[in-house]
């Protein structure tokens, strides 16, 4: 059931009859007539902006529209009052009888709020894909909740979700990987070693250099790169990957499909990817601009193989071969891309770290080029996260060597709470993590906020105790209203946050929602009659319990798509 998208058909049919009867114009597109909350809640329950949109194209007066709406709206049972505002807006206001109901939808309805709106499309999300080089540290964690709550969230929403990884495994950090292995290998000999510049000093590697030895002995020791770079490569990368999953496995997320980059390197993939451009003529030779900034005598002009990303969207085309013929870092995220098409997904996201905006243009390009412009990709970037500790700013991990890791932050405040806060901010938007205040027990604490709402309802229900419930309740004053009149933007709230990919959107929701539940449970303090345990009546009890009960169902929900464990009771 969705409250919104009901009275919004009442609107729409009520249109037709006026086109029918010759009020409005035939064919009128009433794509843009939306039902939304009021912006006040004392203007009423909904309102719509019909007459707004539709006045031009009918060549009328909003308020002629609106008046005429007004009346057919009037006559549904539904409907108590059909109010003109302003210059057109149309504000209603609904019978009791409406959100009673509504929590008995709640209640009865299996997967309240869950949409069809995906209609089962083929989304492939990627997200974290951190380098293997160690392990995942405090802004991968906030692409991590990001990317699975979203994928979680598109789930919700009606689509087929596939969660993906892509390992950077082709490039020159991981043979700086292995240089750093091999450093501990010896060290594991009993040789005291220094880490220059560049490589990865972190105590994460020790135990592999430990097992590199348990493995190959003394094999290695003494000996060039040309005898061991390859296989400590593949030895160290296998180790990092598997020190991700379990990073990824503290935080609750699990993925579908790891891509290796390396699997595209020599096995013809990338000349693939590229022969599928040439032949759309978007592959040329030549000579770029020099970049902005650079002064004549800094630029060599080199002819390099180039991608014309400008005719799909991009400022200026961008290099796929360099001069001396090795493949540009783009290249292979080409083809990579490439794969994702092949693979017949209907729409691509990827999540990015702040630092890779200057990717976003180039990338879109390439999809839009290779699908033909039928497979949209949108990318998100994650903004920093900036790690607070007693007002102060949280120091660097020595485990990690020189940043704070996924593992020390979950940890410390355990993933439902990490997981949680990582939304409470949109994710272009910096967000501040305070260590303490994330444990605060207060309504200034989100997180709590939210949890204590879900706990406080399983508290009443055992204060209960063994008693006949029902799926009807007694609603009669305002506050009451209010909790099932939040409970009915569920719905409306899951479809715009999965069509925007806004997954925020869940955590503000939860917390308006648990505001005007502990805004209720204590009115009752004053107001017995509110109380959701009435001493002495189960039948009363029951009627009064009903509407916290419908409040769990969709705090657990929301949670669910977060991927954060509701409370069953708060410690």
């Amino acid at each position: 059931m969705n409250l919104f998208t009901d009275i919004r058909a009442l609107v729409l049919d009520s249109l037709a009859e006026m086109a029918a009867e010759g009020v409005l114009p035939e064919g009128l597109s009433l794509d843009n007539v939306a039902v939304e909350p009021p912006r006040d809640a004392a203007h009423g329950d909904m309102a719509t902006n019909a007459a707004m949109v539709l006045a031009k194209p009918a060549k009328m007066k909003p308020r002629d529209i609106a008046e005429a709406l007004a009346g057919k709206l009037a006559a549904d049972a539904r409907i108590t009052r059909a109010e003109v505002a302003g210059p057109g807006f149309l504000n209603l206001s609904l019978d009791p009888s409406v959100w009673t109901g509504l929590v008995t939808s709640v209640l009865t309805n299996e997967g309240y709020g869950r949409s069809t709106m995906g209609q089962g499309q083929k989304v492939n999300v990627e997200y974290v894909s951190a380098n293997p080089t160690g392990p995942l540290h405090v802004g991968h964690t906030r692409g991590a909740v990001f990317g699975d709550a979203l994928a979680s969230l598109l789930e919700y929403a009606g689509h087929e979700v596939t969660r993906e990884y892509y390992i950077n495994d082709g490039g020159a950090q991981v043979d700086v990987l292995a240089r750093s292995v091999y450093l501990r290998y010896l060290e594991a000999h009993g040789e005291a070693v220094e880490f220059p510049e560049g490589t990865y000093p972190g105590d994460y590697l020790v135990p592999v250099g430990e097992a590199l030895k348990a493995k190959v002995g003394d094999a290695y020791v003494g000996k060039g790169e040309d005898t061991w770079l390859v296989e400590i490569r593949e030895f160290a990368t296998a180790a990092m990957m598997d020190l991700i999953r379990e990073d990824l496995a503290m935080l609750g997320v699990k993925m579908d499909v790891f891509f290796s980059e390396k699997s595209l390197y020599g096995t013809g993939r990338i000349e693939a990817a590229l022969e599928a451009l040439d032949a759309k003529g978007l592959i040329y030779e030549g000579v770029l601009e020099p970049p902005k900034g650079k002064k004549p005598e800094d630029w060599e002009p080199r002819e390099q193989t180039l991608f014309k990303s400008t005719e799909h969207g991009d400022d200026v085309d961008r290099p796929v071969k360099k001069s001396d013929g090795a493949w540009t870092y783009f290249a292979p995220d080409i083809a990579y891309h490439f794969d994702k098409v092949e693979r017949g997904f209907d729409a691509l996201i990827d999540i990015f770290g702040a630092d890779h905006g200057g990717y976003v243009k180039r990338m879109k390009a390439a999809v839009s080029a290779l699908s033909d412009g039928k497979t949209p990709l949108d990318i998100k970037l994650t903004q920093l996260v900036k790690l607070f500790k007693n007002g102060e700013p949280f120091k660097m991990s020595k485990r990690a060597g020189n940043f704070v890791t996924l593992r020390d932050v979950v940890e410390q405040v355990g993933s439902d709470v990490t997981r949680f806060h990582m939304l409470t901010r949109k994710n272009d938007a910096t967000l501040d993590f305070d260590f303490d205040k994330v444990l605060e027990q207060s309504r200034d604490n989100p997180v709590y906020y939210v949890q204590y709402a879900h706990a406080r309802v399983k508290s009443a229900l055992r204060k209960a105790g063994d008693i006949a419930l029902t799926d009807t309740p007694v609603l009669a004053d305002d506050a009451e209203f209010s909790v099932a009149k939040k409970l009915a933007e569920w719905p409306r709230l899951v479809e715009i946050a999965a069509r925007t990919h806004e997954p925020h959107r869940v955590a503000f929701y939860l917390y308006d929602l648990a505001s005007e539940f502990h805004g209720l449970y204590h009115k009752g303090k004053d107001q017995p009659e509110l109380k959701f345990v009435q001493e002495g009546d189960p039948v009363a009890t029951a009627a009064k319990i009903a509407l916290p009960r419908a409040v769990a169902v969709v705090i657990s929900a929301g949670l669910g798509i977060l991927g954060v464990t509701p409370a069953e009771e708060m410690r």
